[in-house]
């Protein structure tokens, strides 16, 4: 999995490729976790992302609790499977998702 993360005033964008999986969601986690300070916006591009499982999930609801109500998360371009596991566990529901 690779991780590009840029950052503009309030809002962070994190472009990832390959899978986030059990083995990979921990170095997600590492990347972001420490970048969220402040930050109002959290923009994932998941256009190269192949699969998620619920280690990624986890990654991505930590994010979500952390920026809490002053901001939102955002995955852009997810696949259609991704978007599969997206619709299934209901985090279509706590993630804006952009196809």
């Amino acid at each position: 999995m690779n991780v590009i993360k840029k950052q503009s005033g309030k809002e962070l964008f994190v472009t990832v490729e390959g899978n986030i999986d059990s083995t990979s969601a921990p170095a997600l986690n590492d990347q972001i976790c420490d970048s969220l300070n402040g930050i109002e916006s959290l923009v994932f591009e998941f256009e190269k992302v192949n699969y998620i499982s619920s280690a990624g999930l986890r990654v991505l609801l930590a994010a979500r609790k952390t920026i809490g109500d002053k901001g939102e998360v955002i995955i852009r371009h997810p696949n259609s499977n991704v978007l599969d596991v997206f619709t299934m566990s209901g985090f279509d529901n706590i993630l804006k998702i952009e196809k």
